[in-house]
């Protein structure tokens, strides 16, 4: 995972037998941060597998023992929908916030700010389309995955610290804006 964040892939094939660390866990990490195409190769053949590393985020799967020409196949086709998806800027800009997708980083009227990566990943959600309200569920997928099991409520905690660090008056957000009874949106210009 360190060494994907040095050296950006273009797609990443991902053995879920990894030694010291769950392929799972690996992909979770990587779609926390990353768009990246992912194929998961593993000799498990229960269907259950496969449907949690496809809800995990992986783009296709493949089971050992496969065929080089099979795994080509897979790659390219996988390649073919990547770039047929608009690609996410590496840097999104509304109103003073600036996030920087390839480096990880948000800055405030130029000022940095230090985010942990769930509120990262929160307003790097929002920001990507002011206005728009995202409801509690639609973040948690945002930045967690479908995956997730836990309550809903914990945005509003995020949100809070989000808020926090980003904005001039927490208490009065210019950026972050509830719509109750919804959920969030980033205001838009």
């Amino acid at each position: 995972v360190a060494a994907f964040r040095h050296t950006p892939a273009d797609l990443v094939i991902l053995d879920l037998n990894l030694p010291g660390m769950d392929g799972l866990d690996v992909a979770r990490e990587l779609r926390r941060t990353s768009s990246v195409p992912i194929i998961m190769a593993t000799a498990r053949v229960e269907e259950s597998d496969r449907l949690v590393g496809l809800e995990l985020g992986a783009d296709d799967y493949v089971i050992k023992p496969y065929s080089p020409r099979e795994v080509v196949a897979r790659v390219r086709a996988v390649l073919r929908r990547a770039q047929a998806q608009p690609a996410t800027p590496d840097v999104v800009r509304a109103r003073e916030v600036e996030v920087d997708h390839a480096r990880h980083r948000v800055a405030v009227a130029g000022r940095p700010v230090d985010l942990t990566p769930m509120e990262f990943g929160l307003l790097a959600a929002l920001i990507a389309q002011p206005g728009r309200v995202f409801s509690r569920a639609q973040l948690l997928e945002a930045t967690q995955g479908t995956a997730f099991e836990g309550y809903e409520r914990t945005i509003d905690a995020h949100i809070k610290n989000l808020r926090a660090k980003l904005e001039p008056d927490p208490r009065k957000p210019r950026y972050v804006l509830t719509v109750f009874g919804v959920g969030y949106r980033f205001a838009e210009e």
